[in-house]
C-alpha cells in the first residue's frame, strides 16, 4: 500500500523540509508507481533537492527537465528572462551561456517564437538535459563558454544571457547542502570575487553582440558595483535591473549600434 499524503507530510517534516505539505502533493501527483512514491520519498527525505526528486522544476511557466547532477534553475532568473525580452527584438538571434539546463534558453524561445536560439555549456549532464527542454527550438552545444559556438553568430547576437556562476570560492560551503552536495561545483563557483566567470564572458561579449544587442547577467547585490566597472570597461553601458521580491539583480550590458553618419 502506497504511503498515505499524512505519512509523506510526516516523513519530509521530520528531514526538515519547510514545505512539507506543498512537497507531498508534488511527489504523490509525479510518482507513477507505489514503489517510485516511496524512492522519491526517500530520496527527498535524505537530502536530494525536490526538482532532482520529481524530475522537473516550475520555470517561467515551465516545467523545465532537471536530472540529478545538474543544476536547479532557481526562480529568481525568470527576472533575467524578463528582462532579456524587454531588450530584446522580435526574432532576435538568442545565446543562452552557462545554460544548465537550458531554462533561461527554452522560455525566452517560448515568448520570442521567431527566435534562433543557441546554448552552451561545459557539463555534459547539463547539455543532455538542455537538449531535452529545447528540443527542436534551438541548438545546444558542449563546450567552454563561447568557444563551441558557431563562428557565423559573431556580431549577430541580439540576446546574450549568461547565467554565470557568481559565488565566491570560500563561500561554496556556505550554501544550503541540496546546493553544494547535489549541484555542480562548475554551476556555483565564481572564483576569489566571485567574478572570475563573468570577467571572461564580459571580454569576450562585444565581439558577439549585434549593434544594439545585450549581455544579461545575474550576480549578488554586493558584487554589482564592480560587476558595473566590468561592463564598462569592455566597452558596453551598464544597467542594473532589480526585482526586490524575488531578490534578483541583473545587470544590462549594452552594445550601441553605430551612428548612421559614422557606418
Amino acid at each position: 500500500m502506497p504511503p498515505s499524503y499524512v505519512h509523506v507530510v510526516t516523513v519530509l517534516r521530520s528531514a526538515g523540509c519547510v514545505f512539507a505539505e506543498d512537497e507531498a502533493r508534488l511527489i504523490l501527483t509525479t510518482a507513477r508507481t507505489p514503489a517510485e512514491l516511496t524512492a522519491m520519498v526517500d530520496r527527498r527525505a535524505a537530502g536530494q533537492p525536490l526538482e532532482h526528486v520529481l524530475g522537473w522544476a516550475e520555470f517561467s511557466g515551465l516545467r523545465i527537465a532537471v536530472e540529478p547532477g545538474v543544476f536547479v534553475p532557481r526562480r529568481r532568473t525568470e527576472f533575467l528572462v524578463r528582462q532579456a525580452l524587454a531588450v530584446s527584438s522580435e526574432a532576435p538571434v538568442v545565446v543562452d551561456l552557462c545554460c544548465g539546463s537550458g531554462a533561461v534558453g527554452a522560455a525566452l524561445v517560448a515568448s520570442l517564437p521567431g527566435a534562433e536560439l543557441h546554448a552552451a555549456d561545459i557539463d555534459p549532464a547539463a547539455v543532455r538535459c538542455a537538449r531535452r527542454n529545447v528540443g527542436e527550438r534551438g541548438r545546444v552545444y558542449q563546450g567552454d563558454l563561447f568557444g563551441p559556438l558557431p563562428r557565423g553568430l559573431r556580431g549577430r547576437v541580439g540576446v546574450l544571457a549568461a547565467n554565470v556562476p557568481y559565488v565566491p570560492t570560500g563561500e561554496v560551503g556556505l550554501l544550503p547542502p541540496e546546493a553544494r552536495d547535489h549541484e555542480p561545483l562548475v554551476a556555483l563557483d565564481g572564483g576569489g570575487d566571485g567574478l572570475d566567470v563573468l570577467r571572461r564572458v564580459v571580454a569576450e561579449a562585444p565581439g558577439w553582440l549585434a549593434p544594439g544587442g545585450s549581455l544579461l547577467v545575474e550576480t549578488s547585490e554586493r558584487q554589482v558595483d564592480v560587476a558595473v566597472g566590468i561592463f564598462a570597461a569592455a566597452g558596453l553601458i551598464p544597467r542594473v535591473a532589480v526585482s526586490e521580491d524575488l531578490h534578483a539583480n541583473v545587470l544590462i550590458g549594452h552594445r550601441n549600434a553605430p551612428h548612421p553618419d559614422r557606418a
